[in-house]
């Protein structure tokens, strides 16, 4: 300590700091090792005993990093400060502000600080216990994250829709599927190289991109299914018994579904042969009952619709019974047999129809 008065008002001076005291004090959770400040600047010396030095150092800490919201993280990561030699007892730490000062901070293009508050800890079961601890609140910036990594992602997840709408017959259903699996593929090891590696937590976007990949496996293995029994036809594969039992029987009441009843082409067509045989056993009980040549009313060559063909037999219309009655019987059943044959006929173009619908 001076007078400044008696040495021409000079209230500062400034000394190398090797020639002072300099207390010991160092960034205790560092993470390189090295405690030792980048230069050793003058040391500014008051009239009134004060003694400022303020060197220009880089610190190093080791901080947990929460990664969960990537890129959406806010970190935080304390600094803590203390003597290595001397306790509380020899020396005290005074924290001056609750906040750290931004005065020569520089913004950074990837984070923003949220608030740098500080705060003296001290130990009431350890007197000699004295730090003085920073708490760096930083959030990282997503803008580049989000136009670069999840708004493709997002695209490119949409594309596995889109295989289900896909015709089958289009043969591009697999290579969309294995391109979207790709892609996603890619995405997953660009965030496996940003995001440091820790297995505390893990991203949501790498959630995503997992639960995504494993849908896409899913669809493809439903799309092989499905161009699977898509070309299949009667002539390369038989239906297994099993599948008429569950898909005809048992799942259309399991769905409150009824089959096809009277509108089966193949039921009418059974169901109406065998009135009509029923009709033809009747007329031809009929026949035999009205007194009819023998043999006439048995089968349909005993029959004799015209004048030219009773005579080839030696038989003449007049002299059959009831002539008039007997006419409409027989084109009765001309008719009938006709209409079965048309309903064959029919029955087989339809089917043929069916299958062809069924092919193309």
């Amino acid at each position: 300590m001076w007078d400044p008065e008696e040495y021409e008002g000079i209230k500062k001076i400034r000394l190398p700091s090797q020639h002072i005291w300099l207390r010991d004090i160092v960034l205790y959770n560092h993470a390189d090792g090295t405690y030792e400040v980048s230069f050793y600047s003058n040391a500014v010396v008051s009239n009134n005993g004060e003694v400022a030095w303020l060197p220009p150092a880089i610190y190093k800490s080791a901080c947990k990093i929460e990664v969960r919201d990537f890129p959406f993280d806010q970190q935080n990561c304390t600094l803590k400060f203390r003597s290595w030699t001397y306790d509380h007892t020899e020396i005290d730490l005074i924290l001056l502000s609750d906040f750290a000062s931004r005065d020569d901070f520089k913004p950074s293009g990837e984070w923003d600080i949220v608030s740098l508050p500080g705060r003296k800890n001290e130990d009431p079961n350890d007197i000699r216990y004295l730090d003085i601890t920073y708490d760096f609140i930083i959030k990282r910036k997503p803008l580049f994250y989000t136009i670069n990594l999840i708004i493709p992602c997002i695209l490119i997840t949409s594309l596995a829709i889109l295989v289900f709408y896909l015709p089958s017959d289009c043969g591009e259903k697999m290579t969309l599927c294995i391109s979207v699996l790709l892609a996603l593929t890619v995405f997953l090891l660009l965030i496996s190289k940003i995001v440091p590696p820790t297995s505390l937590a893990v991203p949501l976007i790498g959630k995503y991109l997992m639960f995504t990949m494993v849908l896409v496996t899913f669809s493809i293995v439903t799309s092989v299914c499905v161009l699977n029994v898509h070309h299949r036809s009667p002539s390369t594969h038989t239906m297994p018994p099993w599948v008429k039992r569950v898909f005809l029987y048992r799942l259309p009441s399991y769905l409150f579904m009824r089959r096809p009843g009277s509108s089966n082409i193949r039921e009418r067509f059974r169901k109406k042969y065998q009135q009509r045989s029923y009709s033809d056993q009747k007329l031809r009980g009929a026949d035999g009952g009205t007194g009819s040549p023998a043999g006439m009313a048995d089968s349909s060559s005993s029959f004799f619709v015209n004048e030219e063909s009773a005579k080839r037999y030696g038989w003449k219309i007049s002299d059959l019974s009831e002539n008039t009655e007997f006419r409409k019987r027989m084109t009765l059943k001309c008719n009938i047999d006709v209409e079965d044959a048309v309903d064959g006929v029919r029955y087989i173009a339809e089917k043929m129809k069916s299958e062809d619908d069924d092919e193309g």
